[in-house]
């Protein structure tokens, strides 16, 4: 039923399979519901630097519902009200961003426990963990109950790194592996973004959720595309 992307998205990861994860890339429920319809487990809504408003959010969370997909929302900001307004219009989970110690994790719980108190079991609690200074404290936050998966932002990592921009930099992705492994040990799901030429090497590495963004499928199609007209 229309339900089922809600919990089978945990219940897959609790088997210890990998997930898949695509940002559509555009404020479209159409392009979410197309992606579903392709097989991909979950649709990555982005309001931290995507444009979809609220509205727009609950369209894309019932475009990924009707194929069965988990619809994963992240908001602006580790606010009570924004994730309160983002699981009201339909996610199956949050991924919030800038997670930097426990504190900000037992917020993060205590604002999905306040929004879904009947079923906050059923959703799926990513904390955004992108800093060295996040890093540094990755037991401690992993340590906190109703975490389900941490996600390293290895974007935001490779800027803090002084690597700006560079998230598969040799020591980034070091980086990244290690705490990918740790996440592990502590219990919880590891999650970070990979591209369909390194995905198996995360999946080596211990990671079970491996997002990436349509707009990279787009742009490698693209590229091909031009390349087999232009002939030369």
């Amino acid at each position: 039923g229309p339900e089922e992307g809600m919990s089978s998205i945990k219940d897959k990861l609790a088997s210890g399979q990998v997930v898949t994860m695509v940002n559509p890339g555009h404020p479209s429920p159409s392009m979410v519901e197309f992606l579903g319809g392709l097989g991909i487990d979950a649709l990555f809504i982005d309001c931290e630097h995507g444009m979809a408003g609220p509205e727009r959010v609950q369209e894309m969370c019932r475009a990924a519902r009707v194929v069965g997909s988990a619809p994963i929302v992240r908001p602006e900001a580790n606010r009570e009200w924004l994730i309160t307004r983002y699981l009201d219009a339909g996610a199956a989970g949050v991924m919030v961003p800038h997670i930097e110690t426990a504190d900000d994790a037992r917020a993060l719980v205590a604002a999905v426990r306040y929004a879904r108190p009947a079923d906050h079991q059923d959703k799926l609690v990513i904390a955004l963990v992108e800093s060295i200074k996040a890093l540094e404290n990755l037991d401690a936050i992993a340590g906190v109950e109703g975490i389900d998966a941490i996600f390293i932002g290895s974007g935001d990592l490779s800027n803090s790194m002084g690597l700006a921009n560079q998230r598969f930099h040799p020591e980034v992705t070091r980086r990244v592996k290690v705490a990918g492994q740790r996440i592990g040990q502590l219990g919880k799901i590891a999650a970070t973004r990979v591209t369909t030429a390194n995905a198996g090497e995360f999946v080596d590495a211990g990671f079970r959720i491996l997002y990436e963004s349509a707009n990279a499928f787009l742009t490698e199609g693209a590229k091909q595309f031009k390349a087999a007209a232009s002939r030369d």
